[in-house]
């Protein structure tokens, strides 16, 4: 994500590398990279020209102090000015109202109906709200099949009537379907076309008008870039939508939909679509999403993951083996299963500082642990709980069991030893005091 415009901004920023101070010339040679940058990022173009403006504006206008360099301040303020351009705070769903009507529009292909899963899913899950969906695409085949396959995934009901092909009456039906049965959110699918129609518009306006929605939801495939806010602001002209929601982020997007959005159209983004898995939905932080564009990193998302998976009285247990010395395969296994839960591993790399831009030519899979899941299921249950007792048989077998060589099997075996003894040495205070004081030491710079 983004990963084409974070190398285009280094290439931008290495004017400023080595300057004493920042000059009218520097500063104009870098704003002339950047505005580059952003236009191959399919940024709009009025967008980049008064983006690239503001930053300079402000940068000229700054001291350099002495413990920072012209190129940490430009940082610094294109990181605030990104941040305002792509909404400035986060900009939540208004639930207030029970029951919160949503209207979910868009193109075909967009993912309007996979975004309506993953909606429902993260509200009856993390809001404790009781959702319905509403199958109001009548046009696409197995549009209505879709959503009910998506309904039964997150466990929640779904109001369809494949005998009408009347979408308005559908969704007022819907309606009062979500409020006899006291469904506290009520989420209508709609049809999409593959180009704006004037029968479109004229079709998603009237379930507007007759819905009367609390919340209207404009989902936009991220990777059409600047197509998609011209999209943006043909719905937006009709329908006066109250957020944007930007799917597949996890494919190779330019960014200029996220980075052109909100200035167009002067509306939020507030969802964006990270994978297919139907927990692959974040909401938008504008000032995370400005530190993963110039490879900062997004520290506090990966934690938020991280505690997504995390279940106390399990980390209790495993606590109390490490200690004992007892982790096993089937507790590394365990923890495997929790990391892959947490998205896809480019994805995760990239909100650690520094780690996107070091491995950026690192092919990642998102099976890049299967060669490790094979090895461990190679393993007989007592293999799995007693490490120590795999001898050079038992490797040879777990290799030709699992398709592996040797030599892999060893070296996890190796790395499984040397990471079960420091999570041991760690997990006792002493000992780990102990580890740091014998840690060589900087020269000039004490512990």
């Amino acid at each position: 994500m983004f990963s084409n415009l974070q190398d285009k901004l280094d290439r931008a920023f290495k004017v400023l590398k080595g300057q004493g101070n920042i000059t009218e010339i520097n500063v104009a040679e870098t704003m002339k990279e950047i505005r580059k940058a952003l236009l191959d990022a399919d940024v709009n173009y009025k967008t980049a020209k008064t983006f690239t403006d503001d930053v300079k504006q402000k940068a000229l206008g700054e001291n350099v102090l002495s413990s920072i360099s012209p190129g940490q301040l430009l940082t610094k303020i294109m990181n605030d000015e990104l941040t305002n351009l792509m909404g400035g705070s986060v900009t939540e769903l208004d639930l207030v109202k029970n029951p919160t009507v949503i209207l979910i529009a868009g193109l075909n292909g967009a993912g309007k109906t996979t975004f309506t899963g993953k909606l429902a899913s993260f509200l009856k899950d993390k809001k404790g709200k009781k959702p319905l969906l509403v199958a109001g695409d009548v046009y696409r085949p197995a549009a209505i099949d879709q959503l009910e396959v998506l309904a039964e995934q997150v466990g929640v009901p779904v109001y369809t009537d494949r005998n009408s092909t009347d979408p308005i009456a559908i969704a007022k039906a819907g309606v009062e379907e979500g409020k006899k049965n006291g469904n506290n959110v009520i989420i209508i699918d709609t049809a999409g076309r593959l180009a704006i129609d004037e029968a479109l518009m004229t079709e998603i306006t009237a379930v507007k008008d007759a819905t009367q929605p609390n919340e209207i939801l404009f989902v936009v495939d991220a990777m059409t870039g600047q197509d998609a806010v011209n999209t943006a602001k043909t719905f937006n002209d009709r329908l006066d939508f109250t957020g944007v929601v930007l799917t597949k982020l996890d494919g190779d997007t330019r960014g200029g939909a996220a980075l052109s959005i909100k200035s167009v159209v002067n509306k939020p983004i507030k969802f964006i679509g990270t994978g297919e898995k139907m927990d692959a939905l974040d909401v938008f932080y504008p000032d995370r999403m400005a530190s993963r564009i110039l490879g900062m990193g997004d520290v506090v998302s990966l934690v938020e993951r991280a505690q997504q998976q995390f279940d106390e009285k399990q980390a209790a247990e495993l606590q109390k083996k490490i200690r004992k010395n007892k982790f096993d395969f089937n507790d590394f296994r365990s923890q495997i299963q929790q990391i892959k839960k947490m998205g896809n591993m480019k994805d995760l790399i990239g909100m650690i500082p520094g780690a996107g831009k070091a491995l950026k030519d690192v092919e990642i899979e998102d099976d890049a642990f299967k060669p490790i899941e094979a090895i461990i299921d190679s393993m007989t249950p007592f293999e799995r709980e007693n490490p120590d007792a795999i001898d050079q048989k038992r490797r040879m077998r777990i290799a030709k069991g699992s398709g592996t060589d040797i030599n892999e099997v060893n070296k996890l075996l190796k790395q499984f030893m040397d990471m079960r003894k420091v999570m041991k040495q760690m997990s006792n205070p002493a000992m780990a005091a102990k580890m740091m004081r014998n840690m060589p030491k900087m020269p000039g710079k004490p512990f």
